[in-house]
């Protein structure tokens, strides 16, 4: 893997959440996440946006993601200072909490953004 110049481009760092939410712990699973979890993040040193992903279709091999986390950084430099602050601190409890109604495991992994632009809505690429 190739990185890009700590300073100069932005990088997403993912949370996958590779398997599902206990079964009946799915509201309390989502409230959790909504009370607790998504203000500490939008917390984080430099974060610059926090986004959950969910599902709606996969292809038939793909593997069981329950959600995905995606944390938005100016930087790699940016995103490990926020990765050592206080804020990740009061996030290890809520964690704890979520993960004992998770089944599955939970990897990262921090991507660097490349924007391509965007395709006007209703017109197709040509």
């Amino acid at each position: 893997m190739t990185a890009p110049p700590e300073d100069s481009a932005p990088v997403l760092r993912c949370a996958f959440f590779r398997g599902r939410v206990s079964p009946g712990c799915e509201a309390e699973f989502e409230a959790l996440l909504a009370e607790r979890l998504v203000p500490l993040w939008q917390r984080f040193p430099g974060a610059l946006e926090v986004r959950l992903l969910r599902p709606l279709d996969a292809d038939d091999h793909a593997p069981p993601l329950a959600l995905v986390l995606s944390t938005r950084y100016p930087s790699l430099a940016a995103m490990r200072d926020a990765l050592a602050s206080d804020i990740r601190e009061q996030t290890r409890e809520p964690t704890r909490d979520l993960l004992a109604m998770f089944e599955g495991e939970v990897f990262h992994t921090t991507f660097a953004v490349q924007d391509c632009g965007m395709t006007p809505l209703g017109l197709a690429a040509s």
